[in-house]
């Protein structure tokens, strides 16, 4: 699944150790997330996105 962490994470100056902290999630996670090799959860795709204070389809995107 396409996504826009890495653009969002990248606005914000955020590292991808500083996002797993706030995701209480591995930075590796994140890296997974970021490249497409991981889907996450609904939940953690919920709270990605509350993080963000955007919807998830926002971040999501079909491809």
């Amino acid at each position: 699944m396409k996504n826009r962490l890495k653009v969002l994470r990248a606005e914000r100056n955020w590292s991808q150790q500083t996002l797993a902290s706030r995701l209480g999630v591995s930075r590796q996670s994140v890296n997974a997330i970021e490249t497409g090799r991981y889907d996450p959860s609904l939940p953690l795709a919920f709270t990605i996105a509350d993080v963000f204070g955007m919807a998830i389809e926002e971040i999501f995107l079909r491809e």
